[in-house]
């Protein structure tokens, strides 16, 4: 998992990006509908999830743990697609979804924290940022009916907070994998043409 992150730490950069476009559109959008922010978590479900996917199948064929990348995406590209198929959501049924999709996203950015803690010094920014996505679906959950204004605070903070530390994360991995040492290659003597030299008599 260190080993493609470190050669896709774009991946984060780019989510976090997206994150924080959404965060900030979705607060300063004057007079912002359920219907918008509706269609601003389905272009941002989408956006996160394509770039997730496309960075997991890039790397299927160097890196082991591309699954766990591309279960990321397909999680978001699934939240994404329900919402643009579905305009016509209550309140209550966006909330419970954006809170799916951030507990799953949450959990899997968790697990490749996890993994990556042997590899680099600041996974925790990972780790962070996969804790807020949990305990922002947990509220979700708790409290789907809150009222329009506080939604729309409520799913800013989370989505500018989330982006921040995903852009921070991205950025320490590829510092990191910008001074790490080039790999030697080990060239293995071949014996075939060391036996077929003549023995001394």
């Amino acid at each position: 998992m260190d080993q493609i992150l470190s050669a896709s730490w774009w991946i984060l950069a780019l989510r976090g990006v997206i994150a924080i476009l959404f965060g900030v559109l979705a607060l300063i959008w004057p007079g912002l509908t359920l219907l918008g922010l509706i269609a601003l978590f389905a272009a941002y479900a989408l956006l996160g999830g394509a770039v997730s996917v496309i960075g997991a199948l890039r790397n299927r064929k160097r890196h082991e743990d591309w699954g766990l990348l591309l279960m990321l995406g397909l999680a978001a590209l699934g939240a994404g697609v329900i919402a643009a198929v579905h305009p016509a959501l209550t309140a209550i049924v966006l909330v419970l979804l954006i809170g799916a999709n951030a507990l799953v996203s949450g959990m899997l950015d968790i697990v490749a924290a996890i993994r990556l803690r042997k590899a680099i010094r600041h996974e925790w920014m990972l780790a962070l940022n996969g804790a807020a996505s949990v305990i922002f679906g947990v509220l979700a959950f708790l409290f789907p009916g809150a009222g329009a204004l506080a939604l729309i605070w409520l799913i800013s903070f989370y989505a500018v907070l989330t982006g921040a530390l995903l852009l921070a994360a991205a950025f320490r991995i590829r510092g990191m994998a910008a001074r790490r040492p080039p790999v030697e290659r080990r060239v293995t003597p071949d014996r075939r043409s060391s036996s077929a030299q003549p023995r001394p008599v």
